[in-house]
C-alpha cells in the first residue's frame, strides 16, 4: 500500500505513535534543543509525508530524510523514529515527528476480546516493557532524567514494584505514590502553564509521568494524563473538534484522581477506602476490559451509532436483552488518514457483527435480532466475541413493543439524573447506556435559541423544550444534514435516542430517531420486525393532518442518523403547513423558558481561562474579578465566590527574590485552589441542568443541590 500526502499535523498523514516513545524521544533532546523543539515541530508539520507499506517518509530539507517505521500504524519504539541528519539519534527532528503524531489508544482493539478463560482479565504492567524500567542499562528503559531522590524510598526496587502490580490491594506501595506525585506535579505545571505555554516538553513530561503511572498499575491516571496531552495538542493546532469545556474535564480528573490516590494513604470517611467514596482500585482502574460469563442472551437490536477519533474510526451498536439491559458491540480500528476516517466509520456499518456465526451487518442488527449462547460480557455492558459464543440470527422488535418500549417509560428527569451521575463513573465501569435519553418529543422547528440567539431545532417532551444538536460535527456523517432536514417538519412527533448536553439549558445530541407511539397497544407484548409492523404503519398515519415519518419498509421504523441520510421522501408534510406546537415558537414566544438566573458561567469563565492563558493571565485579572465575586455573592453562591476568591489570591501568591523576580514553585497550592474551583464548577453546573430538565424549584439553593461538599 503506497499513499502520498501532506502532513497536517495530529490526525493528519502521520501515524499514531505511543506515548513512551514521545516521552523517550524528548527527553533525549539536549536543553538548548528542546527550546527549539516547538517551532521544529510546526515547521515540520507542513512537509509532505510519502507513506510506503508500513514506512513513512518525510524530506527534512534536500539531503536528511526522516523516517517512521509504524506496524499497524502505530510507532510502538523510538527505534522506529529514524532521521539521516548528522545529529541523529539526538536531533530536533525525531522528537518533531513523534510530537505531530497522534498519541496511539492504549484500548486493544474490537477483535482482541477473549472469554475469560482465555487470557488474565488485568494483565501484568510489565508486560508494556520487555524488561524492568527501573534497570537503566535496558535500552527500552525510559531515557528521560534520573528519578529525583524522594520519587523512590530506600530499597524500593523491581521486586517491589512487580509484586505490587501482581496483587493490588487497597493500600498504596511506595512506587505508587511516587508516581502519583509525579503525575500530580506536572499536571499542576500544565494547569500553571496554560494551553499557551504546555509546549512538546511538558507534554513529554506528561507523558513520561502517564508511563511511569501505568507500568505502577495506574491504569486509569495513566490513560487521564494521556487524553490531557492529546486535548492540549488540538488546542494549540487549533483542531475544529477542540472544545475548552473537554480540556478543562481532562485535568479537573487528571489533578482529581491524583489527590484522591495520595489520601488513600489515610482513610477517611466519604473518601479513598472509607464509607461513601471510590475504593482505591476504582481509582487504580483496569489495563483492559475484563469480560465475565453471561450465558445466553436474546438480544433486540437498538441502534448504531459511527465513532470518530483523531485515531480511530468504526461503528458502536446497542442492543437490548429480554429484561431491558444495554449491550454494546464495537467494530472500530486505527486509521492514519484524517481524510478517510468519516468514510471508514460510515462504512464499518455495513461489516458483520463479530458474535458468534451470525451473518447480518451491524447496521442490520438495528433492526433484527441475535440469539446468543455463551455469551461474555463486560462491567460496561460490552459483549466479547471469543470463540465459545454462539449466535444465530432472530427477530427484532419496534421501539413501541416491549423490551425496547421499557426504555422510554422512565420519566425524563430521572433519565437526566442517571445520565449526570454516569459521569462521576470510570468508563470501564460505567453501565451501558446509562448517558442515553430516551424521549418522545414533538419537533417545534427551528427557532432563535440561547443568549446568542442562534437558530436551533427545538422540540417539546413532556413540558420541557429542548434544543436538539447533532451528536457528531464532522460533515462526512450525516447528522447535521438530517437535523436540517427534520427542521423542516415542525409538528413531526419523534421517539428519539440521545445523548444529554449538559448545559443551562435543556440540550440532547440525537442519535437515532423512530415512529412514535400510538396508543397503548404498542406498549404491551413485543412485536417481531420483518420489515415495518403493524403499529408502525398506524403510526405513520395516525395523525393526517400532521408532519409524519414516510419510511421505507427495510428502515423498520428507525434511522440511525450518523449512518443513515433521510430523505425529502421520508418526510411527509401537510400541504397547508405546520400547526399545533409549532406556532407558539414561530410566533416569537421565548424559546427554551427564561434564561437561567445563576450566574454558573462567572466561574466557569475563571477556570477556564485558567487552563488558556495559565497562572499568569489569572492573576493579571484578579482585580477585573471584583465584580464577578460580588455578583456570585448576590446569587446566594457564597462558597463559588469564596473560591474564585482563593483561587484568584493562589495566582498571584508568587514569591520574589531580592530582585523582584518571580521564584520558581511547584505551582502544587495554586493547582489544589483550581481544582477546588473546577469541581465545584463541574457539580453546580450538574445540579442546574437537572434543575431545568425538571421544572422550577422555588425556595431551594442551587448549592444544596451538588452532589459534593
Amino acid at each position: 500500500m503506497t499513499g502520498t500526502g501532506t502532513g497536517t499535523g495530529p490526525g493528519g498523514q502521520w501515524p499514531a505513535v505511543r506515548p513512551e516513545v514521545v516521552a523517550e524521544v524528548v527527553a533525549g533532546l539536549s536543553a538548548r534543543l528542546q527550546k527549539r523543539l516547538d517551532g521544529a515541530a510546526a515547521k515540520l508539520a507542513e512537509r509532505p509525508v510519502e507513506r510506503t507499506g508500513e514506512d513513512w517518509r518525510i524530506a527534512v530539507d534536500e539531503e536528511a530524510v526522516l523516517v517512521l517505521h509504524a506496524p499497524g500504524g502505530v510507532v510502538a519504539d523510538q527505534a522506529d523514529v529514524r532521521c539521516g541528519c548528522l545529529l541523529a539519534p539526538a536531533c530536533v527532528h525525531r522528537a518533531a515527528a513523534v510530537t505531530v503524531c497522534p498519541l496511539a489508544d492504549d484500548e486493544p482493539p474490537a477483535d482482541a476480546d477473549t472469554a475469560p478463560d482465555e487470557a488474565p482479565t488485568v494483565p501484568s504492567p510489565a508486560a508494556d516493557s520487555p524488561s524492568d524500567p527501573a534497570d537503566p542499562s535496558d535500552p527500552s528503559a525510559p531515557s528521560g532524567p534520573a528519578r529525583p531522590a524522594e520519587d523512590l524510598p530506600a530499597g524500593a526496587g523491581p521486586t517491589e514494584a512487580r509484586s505490587s502490580e501482581a496483587e493490588p490491594t487497597e493500600a498504596l506501595t511506595a512506587v505508587e505514590l511516587a508516581a502519583v506525585d509525579h503525575l500530580y506535579r506536572v499536571g499542576s505545571a500544565v494547569v500553571a502553564a496554560g494551553v499557551g505555554g504546555a509546549g512538546a516538553v511538558l507534554q513529554a513530561e506528561l507523558l513520561r509521568a502517564a508511563h511511569r503511572a501505568r507500568l505502577a498499575g495506574l491504569y486509569r491516571p495513566a490513560a487521564a494524563a494521556v487524553a490531557v496531552v492529546t486535548r492540549i495538542r488540538a488546542a494549540r493546532s487549533g483542531e475544529p473538534d477542540h472544545r475548552l469545556a473537554d480540556l478543562v474535564a481532562g485535568l479537573r480528573e487528571l489533578l482529581g484522581l491524583s489527590t484522591a490516590l495520595a489520601l488513600a494513604a489515610t482513610p477517611r470517611p466519604g473518601g479513598p477506602g472509607g464509607p461513601g467514596g471510590p475504593g482505591v482500585a476504582e481509582l487504580r482502574g483496569t489495563a483492559r476490559q475484563a469480560y465475565a460469563p453471561a450465558g445466553g442472551l436474546r438480544l433486540y437490536g437498538l441502534f448504531a451509532e459511527p465513532v470518530l477519533t483523531a485515531t480511530h474510526a468504526g461503528v458502536l451498536t446497542w442492543a437490548v436483552d429480554a429484561g431491558g439491559g444495554l449491550h454494546t458491540m464495537a467494530e472500530v480500528m486505527p486509521h492514519t488518514d484524517a481524510t478517510a476516517a468519516a468514510p471508514q466509520a460510515v462504512g464499518a456499518g455495513n461489516r458483520t457483527v463479530r458474535l458468534g456465526d451470525a451473518m447480518l451487518s451491524h447496521r442490520e442488527f438495528t433492526r433484527a435480532g441475535l440469539a446468543v449462547q455463551g455469551a461474555t460480557r463486560s462491567a460496561a455492558g460490552r459483549l466479547g466475541a471469543g470463540a465459545s459464543v454462539r449466535a444465530v440470527r432472530a427477530a427484532g422488535a419496534a421501539w413501541t413493543a416491549e423490551p425496547l418500549a421499557g426504555l422510554w417509560a422512565e420519566p425524563p428527569a430521572a433519565q437526566v439524573a442517571r445520565a449526570l451521575a454516569a459521569g462521576a463513573v470510570p468508563p470501564e465501569t460505567r453501565p451501558a447506556g446509562s448517558e442515553l435519553l430516551f424521549l418522545d418529543v414533538t419537533l417545534l422547528g427551528a427557532v432563535p435559541y440561547g443568549p446568542g440567539g442562534e437558530p436551533r431545532l427545538l422540540a417539546e417532551s413532556d413540558g420541557v423544550v429542548l434544543a436538539l444538536r447533532a451528536a457528531h460535527d464532522h460533515p462526512g456523517l450525516a447528522y447535521r444534514g438530517n437535523l436540517a432536514l427534520l427542521a423542516t417538519a415542525p409538528g413531526l412527533r419523534l421517539r428519539v435516542i440521545g445523548r444529554l448536553e449538559r448545559a443551562a439549558r435543556p440540550e440532547l445530541r440525537l442519535l437515532a430517531i423512530g415512529l412514535p407511539p400510538t396508543g397503548p397497544s404498542t406498549t404491551g407484548p413485543s412485536t417481531t420486525v420483518g420489515s415495518t409492523t403493524a403499529a408502525d404503519g398506524d403510526a405513520a398515519t395516525a395523525h393526517p393532518g400532521e408532519p409524519s415519518l414516510a419510511l421505507p419498509a427495510d428502515r423498520s421504523g428507525r434511522v440511525n442518523l450518523g449512518l443513515e441520510r433521510l430523505q425529502t421522501a421520508d418526510l411527509t408534510l401537510p400541504p397547508a403547513g405546520p400547526t399545533g406546537p409549532s406556532a407558539p415558537a414561530a410566533s416569537g414566544a421565548p424559546a427554551g423558558g427564561e434564561a437561567p438566573t445563576t450566574p454558573v458561567h462567572l466561574l466557569t469563565r475563571r477556570v477556564g481561562q485558567a487552563v488558556t492563558g495559565g497562572r499568569a493571565a489569572l492573576a493579571l485579572g484578579s482585580r477585573a474579578a471584583d465584580g464577578d465575586r460580588a455578583r456570585l455573592r448576590s446569587a446566594g453562591l457564597a462558597t463559588g465566590a469564596a473560591l474564585l476568591d482563593g483561587l484568584l489570591a493562589s495566582a498571584v501568591d508568587q514569591s520574589r527574590d531580592v530582585f523582584g523576580r518571580v521564584v520558581a514553585d511547584d505551582h502544587g497550592a495554586f493547582a489544589a485552589a483550581w481544582l477546588a474551583a473546577a469541581w465545584y464548577e463541574e457539580e453546580l453546573a450538574s445540579a442546574l441542568c437537572a434543575t431545568v430538565w425538571s421544572g422550577p424549584q422555588d425556595g431551594v439553593s442551587p448549592e444544596a443541590t451538588t452532589h459534593r461538599p
